[in-house]
């Protein structure tokens, strides 16, 4: 991107000093780079605008600020608006409005990320596709990402994230997709959004901006989502037989994958899907619902669903020595996916979990820990390590079996790895805040 200075503020409607391009944006003082506009946030605890000079000194060739400074550079520009969070969202959105391209914006409780990743390995195919960079995908993350759309880029895949009501539209006031996906609706964030009839009203705000002949892409087995009658075309994609993709068919490989049949409108296709769970049919029937309504064909989707690799520590397969597999699940967890991840592991004959809290549950806190120490036992999980205060619940549950409770990841380790021997599968997970990716990391060196 090349954006000029007087281009940039007309955008954000700010007062502009002194002349210049910028050819990135940042709102990281530290790594941002020699070009790039600076836009200094202001949070509860911290205000970027102590860094303009620092920011300045780095390379950038000029910044946003809401307070003026009172000394300016005469080979920088400066432009004053009234808040920076907001001229950083005007801003992506007129520059999003530079391209004519499909735009998927991606939501739901659970699996986003997986959804993003499996839509954009299926639309490679045929476009060049920008997506989402880790979990980029909050009021900051989502601007970011559009400033890297290039000239060249032929579609967009974007995953915007929410805990509290009204942040899906703001995302969706930058993005203005032409596909709405919504995953499915579960418990997380329930916490600030009351109940999961709270949760599909948030997730719901993502058609506020779907353009008026865009299309609706949702679970067709989720029971809230299929109380939505939208003025939209809407393709439900799932096992249940009224669903516009239908899956059928599905063999769990245990750590070789998933294969499953799709019925959708180029017709009736074999998928084979290079990750972990059955779960995993339902992003790829987005996928696929996705690719066929932009008009790919089937050698084309069944090829991208097959390119499809996991973004972070999303069930990723991790082959060791003398038979051991590490399940690195530990990017975050709620009770859906802790669940599922939990299907997944009670197939391997050799089996451990290492779970930690979940966060953001309030007061389904307790119970939903409990049901997880519950469903380990009952599936017969060989070994249960529960880590963290609210993970005590978990293990409670669950006796009757080897559960082991530590409050601290530091204090289980050495017993984590002392009972990751030969052939056993270890599933790692918990919330992102437990810093799991420390256990993973330590089993990779036993």
């Amino acid at each position: 991107m090349e954006l000029s200075a007087r281009e940039i503020a007309q955008a954000v409607n700010g007062a502009l000093y002194g002349d210049g391009t910028a050819a990135s944006v940042s709102t990281d003082s530290r790594t941002l780079e020699p070009g790039s506009l600076f836009v200094p946030l202001v949070g509860e605890r911290f205000d970027g605008h102590a860094y303009l000079d620092a920011a300045l000194d780095r390379g950038a060739a000029g910044c946003l600020c809401a307070r003026l400074p009172e000394e300016r550079r005469g080979d920088r520009f400066y432009i004053q608006v009234a808040d920076t969070r907001l001229a950083l969202k005007a801003l992506a959105s007129w520059y999003r409005d530079r391209f004519h391209i499909p735009f998927v914006q991606i939501t739901g409780s659970v699996g986003k990320t997986t959804t993003k990743e499996m839509v954009a390995a299926v639309l490679s195919r045929r476009f060049r596709v920008h997506k989402t960079a880790g979990n980029l995908n909050n009021d900051i993350g989502v601007p970011l990402t559009l400033f890297g759309l290039e000239p060249w880029h032929q579609a967009a895949v974007i995953e915007s994230g929410m805990n509290h009501f009204g942040e899906i539209r703001y995302l969706g006031e930058m993005i203005r997709p032409d596909i709405a996906v919504i995953s499915n609706i579960g418990d997380a964030h329930i916490e600030f959004l009351g109940s999961r009839e709270g949760i599909l009203q948030a997730k719901s705000e993502i058609f506020e901006n779907l353009r008026p002949d865009g299309l609706a892409v949702l679970s067709g087995d989720d029971e809230m989502l299929n109380t939505l009658r939208l003025p939209y075309e809407v393709r439900r994609c799932g096992r249940s037989p009224h669903c516009d993709v239908k899956v059928t068919d599905v063999v769990d490989k245990g750590v070789k994958g998933v294969d499953c049949t799709v019925v959708g409108r180029k017709g009736k296709y074999r998928l084979e899907i290079p990750a972990l769970g059955e779960y995993m049919v339902y992003p790829a029937a987005m996928a696929c619902a996705i690719g066929e309504y932009l008009g790919l064909e089937e050698d084309e989707i069944r090829a991208g669903v097959a390119d499809y690799r996991p973004a972070g520590s999303r069930m990723r397969v991790i082959l060791q020595s003398r038979g051991r597999v590490i399940l690195d699940d530990c990017y975050n967890a709620n009770p859906q996916s802790m669940g599922a991840a939990l299907e997944i592991l009670s197939k391997e004959p050799v089996t451990m979990a290492v779970l930690g809290d979940m966060g953001e549950l309030g007061s389904l806190s307790e119970e939903s820990h409990r049901q997880i120490g519950r469903m380990a036992r009952e599936l017969d999980i060989g070994i249960l390590f529960a880590i963290g205060e609210k993970s005590r619940a978990m293990a409670e549950a669950a006796q009757g079996m080897d559960v082991r409770w530590y409050p601290t990841v530091e204090a289980a380790l050495p017993d984590v790895g002392a009972a990751f021997t030969d052939d056993v599968v270890a599933l790692v997970k918990a919330s992102h805040a437990m810093h799991f990716e420390q256990i993973t990391e330590y089993l990779q060196t036993v």
